[in-house]
């Protein structure tokens, strides 16, 4: 940024090449606008930085007299160009001869909002980010209504890609289905040193990966790629009554999910009758695992108080009295409790197994979408999950499991002529993954949409780590029966 003041500097009695130098040219800049030294031990904090460049900016426009908002606004939205126009143009005063400028008590308000804003606004960007749990794909780990804060720099916080957009709206202005975002610039992927390794079973929240391109009448609820394999591309473009605009998303602007790493770049993972292997090793980790369950009974009904207060149910249910039986989404431990319980004849997982794979439904809905890999939600796999520096070997047979990550997530052209492969236009029968990859999974094996219908998860989607739940509400109970979750609030996140 210094740079763009090369004839502030001259005019401030410097040479216009000290821009050039680093970290000495940010102590000039500093002396210049007349800041205390240690500003530039402060500016080297990762983060904090941004917010002591915004400063700079402003500051610089004030050695030149000009305190106006807008004035100050274009030194700290268009600095490449108001810097130069306040070096050639404006008067540059030294500290101890500037014009004195008093403020009034509204601009005194003013100028407090917005610096708060910024500072908020750097915060949430590279810091922590407060996220509410919409569905129960992590259910007993989150619940429904729980309120957390997302580590961001756990695993390397990301700059934005994204850079013009309103402050604390993610895609979506609010009473409208317009975007809150401006995608004319992007700025290319990059993340900063982590503090930890990403581990397998780690809860992650990351942007959704099919959600570059979306039905504005759907949103997230079904994404673009499942409703042309169901409707038809020619009918999802042009229905717009059924289906409203088609909108393209930039990476750090796509929905936020929140599921568990099962498997991390380099590791084969396969899924055996709900439960996940990571390089032949079954999962092992602190979240509570759920299937579905058809539970028989004799007949009789339970009462309320055993389903949602005993054996801790969330998920909706139903009694079908025909054959007297529940179809119950189980904890481990709930299944046990189950057991004891004398109305109960029989308890049957309801798992899909590899012969229970039917064409047309799996491959319409389970990644990669081919019969070539007859999998279900509960016997999917084997399948390895590709790290940065592979070489993938690609076949007419597995170019499905590859496509989308060598055509979308990684920016190449790929298609299939005559039988074979060309990336780029060159045939070839081998690609050198860009980025690591993951696959997520949630511990509500059967209500969660996850990589099992969408695959891969590329480095550059990872948002951060959920840190704590500091609140907790249920929203089917009133504000004076257990509406508050108090001993949910204040929790870790495993």
């Amino acid at each position: 940024m210094p740079i763009f003041a090369f004839k502030i500097f001259e005019n401030a009695g410097y040479k216009w090449w000290h821009t050039l130098i680093p970290i000495y040219n940010y102590y000039v800049w500093i002396k210049i606008v007349g800041k205390p030294w240690w500003w530039l031990i402060i500016a080297a904090i990762p983060f904090i930085g941004y917010f002591i460049m915004f400063l700079l900016l402003v500051e610089t426009a004030k050695a030149h007299d000009k305190h106006s908002l807008w004035q100050e606004a274009l030194a700290a939205i268009v600095p490449f160009v108001y810097l130069p126009y306040l070096g050639y143009k404006a008067t540059y005063y030294p500290p101890d001869k500037r014009p004195e400028f008093k403020k009034s008590s509204l601009r005194e308000w003013v100028d407090a909002i917005i610096f708060a804003v910024v500072g908020v606004g750097i915060l949430r960007m590279f810091m922590f980010e407060a996220y509410t749990i919409p569905s129960s794909s992590m259910e007993k780990t989150l619940l429904v209504g729980d309120y957390l804060f997302v580590n961001k720099m756990t695993y390397g916080s990301r700059r934005p890609m994204t850079p013009l957009s309103v402050p604390f709206i993610h895609n979506t202005l609010p009473l409208s289905k317009r975007n809150s975002y401006c995608d004319k610039v992007q700025l290319k992927y990059y993340r900063y040193p982590a503090l930890k390794k990403l581990k397998n079973y780690s809860p992650i929240v990351f942007n959704y990966p099919e959600g570059d391109t979306v039905c504005t009448a759907f949103q997230s609820n079904a994404s673009y790629y499942s409703l042309v394999r169901n409707y038809g591309r020619r009918n999802v473009i042009t229905r717009k009554d059924m289906f409203g605009d088609i909108i393209y998303r930039p990476v750090d602007k796509r929905e936020n999910y929140i599921k568990r790493c099962i498997a991390i770049p380099g590791d084969t993972m396969q899924v055996i009758d709900g439960y996940a292997y990571i390089n032949g090793i079954k999962e092992n980790h602190k979240g509570k695992l759920q299937f579905t369950y058809t539970v028989k009974t004799n007949g009789s009904q339970f009462r309320p108080a055993i389903l949602k207060d005993e054996l801790k149910i969330t998920e909706k249910y139903a009694f079908n009295a025909a054959d007297s039986t529940y179809n119950l989404t189980l904890t481990d431990e709930a299944v046990e409790i189950l057991k004891k319980n004398p109305s109960v004849i029989s308890i049957t997982k309801n798992i899909q197994r590899k012969e229970d794979y039917f064409a047309e439904n799996c491959k319409m809905y389970l990644f990669p979408y081919d019969t070539a890999y007859q999998w279900t939600v509960d016997n999917y796999g084997p399948l390895y999950i590709p790290r940065k520096g592979d070489t993938l070997h690609l076949t007419l047979k597995n170019i499905c499991l590859y496509e989308r990550l060598i055509d979308v997530y990684e920016d190449n052209d790929i298609e299939v002529r005559n039988g074979n492969i060309y990336i780029n236009n060159e045939q070839t029968d081998t690609y050198v993954t860009k980025m690591d990859y993951y696959w997520m999974m949630g511990d509500n094996r059967h209500n969660s949409a996850d990589s099992r219908f969408w695959g891969f998860v590329p480095e550059d989607h990872i948002v951060g780590k959920p840190a704590f739940v500091w609140m907790s509400i249920d929203k089917e109970k009133g504000l004076f029966n257990g509406k508050i979750r108090w001993n949910k609030m204040f929790r870790t996140i495993h």
